[in-house]
């Protein structure tokens, strides 16, 4: 009997469509936060115009330098020094009304709150960039908790921050110190074999009473001494390649190290009878490397601390630095009117001080990144 043959059997599944239309998601609307904002909006104008007001307070400062020693070296032979301090104030009266046109912070309105401002700011600026803002709103990114003077003094940072307020006393009581002590040297004509001016010497007579008059005696700048000045200034920017260097090959500690040791070397130096052009060479290595040891520092303070304190340590270490740079015209100019050797002497040991700390440092930055977090 012939088997029949089975035809396979396909199961086929039927699922129940839903003819009804879905409920419409709702679109999450779309935010932004400032740095998404400055990076939309681009340089342009705005920046420029900040960096020409800011850097006129301090970015600018061997410009400053030069052109006040110029202004003096014309100012001071014809109408007297009064003159120079009225026309030197004119670029100051003009930078605070210039600050008028700096607007406050955007990242700042934001940490306080203040989204309204911040985006007013914002939009203030993308206007003058002639460029446009991201779409959506501006919304406040979650905030850590703020730095506090106390954390500085924390177990984890106190020997860091102890060590680094030394160092930048240090480098400002020495780099005030060389501006100060470079115009007391050159007006005391110390130079071997050098025969003062008696024809350039003034003599003013302080106190009304007979018992209290003192005369000073100044000698007037020569154009040498000027050009001697200039010279000595132009030094700050001659070691900016080895600087660079040594902060990144050596490391921030042993660079800091030995520019603050060949100071205190250089301080000595200054008493060694020497030429005229020795006595320019020593200025100029003098500025250079007082010049490298404020930029070595700055960088060591920006990035030992995590963000929440590194605006913090830098602030208290820019107190301190004003305070190195108050103590300074004490040294440089009324105890070496009594001892050169003493006042230079002085300036030494601080270096040497600075340098012993510098090398000691607990934290090295080199190859690190920046802490972003406490």
């Amino acid at each position: 009997m012939a088997t029949k043959q089975t035809e396979p059997v396909t199961v086929i599944s039927l699922r129940k469509l839903s003819l009804g239309t879905p409920e419409p998601q709702q679109k999450e609307p779309k935010t932004f936060t400032v740095e998404e904002a400055v990076e939309t909006i681009g340089f342009g104008r705005f920046h420029i115009a900040l960096f020409l007001i800011m850097g006129s307070t301090g970015v600018f400062w061997l410009a400053g330098s030069l052109l006040i020693i110029g202004l003096a070296s014309v100012v001071i032979p014809t109408i007297g020094w009064r003159w120079l301090i009225r026309i030197a104030s004119i670029p100051g009266i003009i930078l605070i009304m210039a600050f008028k046109f700096i607007p406050e912070s955007a990242r700042f309105n934001v940490s306080t709150g203040n989204t309204q401002a911040a985006m007013t700011t914002l939009e203030s600026i993308a206007k003058m960039n002639s460029s446009a803002m991201p779409e959506g709103k501006l919304v406040e990114p979650i905030l850590e908790k703020r730095g506090r003077f106390a954390d500085l003094l924390d177990a984890k940072y106190l020997r860091t921050t102890l060590q680094i307020w030394v160092i930048w006393l240090g480098i400002s009581f020495a780099y005030y110190g060389v501006i100060l002590a470079s115009a007391e040297l050159l007006e005391r004509d110390l130079v071997c074999g050098s025969q003062p001016e008696l024809e350039s010497e003034v003599v003013v007579t302080l106190g009304d009473t007979e018992g209290s008059q003192s005369p000073c005696h100044c000698h007037m700048f020569a154009p040498s001494d000027y050009r001697t000045m200039i010279i000595s200034t132009i030094g700050e920017i001659a070691l900016n390649p080895l600087n660079i260097l040594g902060i990144n090959f050596l490391g921030r500690r042993l660079s800091l190290s030995i520019t603050m040791g060949c100071t205190a070397l250089f301080f000595l130096l200054l008493n060694i009878c020497t030429s005229s052009a020795g006595l320019v060479g020593f200025l100029f290595m003098l500025r250079a490397l007082v010049a490298a040891n404020f930029n070595t520092i700055y960088i060591y303070t920006a990035e030992v601390y995590p963000t929440t304190m590194r605006a913090l340590g830098m602030g208290t270490s820019g107190s301190l630095c004003r305070i190195g740079a108050m103590v300074a015209p004490f040294i440089s100019q009324v105890l070496m009117s009594a001892s050169i050797l003493g006042a230079l002497c002085l300036f030494s040991s601080v270096c040497v001080v600075c340098a012993i700390s510098a090398f000691t440092l607990p934290i090295e930055t080199k190859g690190r990144a920046l802490q972003q977090i406490k």
